[in-house]
């Protein structure tokens, strides 16, 4: 898969190895910003099963 995306970016080596950096960068930012915060209630980490003793 990754060898795919590197054949269809255009550019020369250098190119492609800063545009391979923009587009992770991009993903990360929309899953901090976007899916993470989405999807936070529907996963049960505030379903503690320690009892208060």
């Amino acid at each position: 898969m990754y060898g795919w995306i590197w054949r269809h970016l255009p550019g020369n080596a250098w190119i492609k190895a800063l545009t391979s950096v923009v587009l992770v960068l991009a993903v990360v930012y929309v899953l901090f910003q976007y899916v993470f915060p989405w999807a936070e209630p529907l996963l049960p980490f505030n379903d503690v099963t320690v009892n208060g003793q």
